[in-house]
């Protein structure tokens, strides 16, 4: 294990310590992916922590529920291109196949110690960013709401 995770800590050992000290309730998957649920104010979802020990990687996904009907897809492109437009940290992601819709946030951990301050920061930023992009997603979705609108009504 390499020293760059403080104390000869693997990324896994430092992610799943920070759920812990946290409180996240959660189930370790595959031996380097976590799922996770979270309930924010706008919608519910499932999260997914993923380590990449042999590339120094930490990955965080939030996978929304919902999948886009192909119909709207083209719409949902549009809105989740307007959503990434000026996000710092993290993005969107539509697969385009079955309308899977997920927000990740990652770090490249090399040359860096890799802390649960950093995890935290990772991870409340992807599941609040969801929450928030999450009521317009849905009117895209169920609804004829033109993206342009529903991205104004979010961003104001």
């Amino acid at each position: 294990m390499s020293p760059l995770f403080g104390n000869n800590h693997s990324i896994l050992d430092v992610v799943v310590r920070f759920f812990d000290n946290d409180g996240w309730k959660y189930q370790l998957l595959d031996g380097n992916i976590i799922k996770l649920g979270f309930q924010g104010e706008n919608g519910a979802w499932n999260c997914y922590a993923q380590t990449k020990e042999e590339r120094e990687q930490f990955l965080f996904y939030s996978v929304l529920g919902a999948n886009v009907p192909s119909e709207k897809r083209a719409a949902m492109a549009e809105y989740l291109t307007r959503a990434n437009y000026g996000l710092i940290l993290g993005n969107f992601e539509m697969d385009y196949f079955d309308g899977e819709i997920r927000y990740r946030t990652s770090a490249v951990v090399r040359d860096s110690h890799l802390d649960e301050a950093m995890v935290k920061h990772l991870v409340y930023t992807n599941v609040l960013t969801t929450d928030r992009y999450f009521p317009g997603i849905m009117k895209v979705i169920y609804s004829d709401i033109p993206p342009s609108e529903a991205i104004e009504q979010i961003e104001g």
